[in-house]
């Protein structure tokens, strides 16, 4: 009998640590989760228009490769090609701007950024409800990171326009050799002849 009350003491202490966690602190874990070396992702994005790809992550630096889109950030510049424009843009993103691309960079900036309205655990995930602190085109976007992993598996967001956007994350690899040169534009991965134009 004690070692039956024992080992319901020990659940229910598990239980009420898991259920405790804060948004902040689940947040933290995310981020921890990518530990120091790059990690590389498949992406898939449903909302106005589709597209599915690959994602390279190393701190705040990203590479995202799909069909209609390519995207380079070392950090500081944005080097977006866009099929649809046939031409690369380069920008100073705003933390708006970086979060509609890469997952993570809503994790990244989200003490600066974004204000949190509810956490909650169930199935297996988090579920972090976010708002933009600027004036945006982002009305709210729910943070959705798996409970053993930690690990973002799916961004939705809800735009002023009333108009919705999903990015699912999967695939998760470590490991992944990177260098200087994987997170700024390169013109091996778009059509020969496309402009350039310097947006900032």
């Amino acid at each position: 009998m004690k070692k039956l009350v024992s080992f319901l003491t020990i659940v229910l202490l598990a239980a009420i640590s898991a259920t405790a966690q804060t948004p902040q602190g689940v947040i933290d874990k995310c981020l921890s989760s990518l530990g120091k070396g790059a990690v590389s992702a498949s992406y898939s994005v449903a909302g106005q228009g589709a597209t599915s790809g690959t994602i390279v992550l190393s701190g705040k630096k990203f590479r995202m490769i799909s069909p209609q889109l390519k995207c380079w950030y070392d950090g500081k510049t944005m080097w977006t090609y866009s099929q649809a424009t046939g031409e690369v843009n380069i920008t100073t993103p705003t933390a708006a701007d970086l979060a509609m691309t890469n997952p993570y960079a809503i994790a990244q900036s989200y003490k600066q950024s974004f204000t949190m309205s509810k956490g909650t655990s169930a199935g297996g995930a988090y579920t972090i409800k976010m708002a933009p602190k600027k004036k945006s085109n982002i009305k709210e976007l729910t943070l959705t990171i798996n409970t053993k992993s930690y690990r973002i598996t799916k961004v939705q967001f809800l735009m002023t326009n009333k108009s919705k956007t999903t990015i699912t994350v999967s695939n998760y690899k470590t490991g992944v050799k990177t260098d200087a040169k994987t997170f700024k534009f390169d013109k091996s991965f778009v059509p020969k002849g496309t402009p350039v134009v310097d947006l900032r």
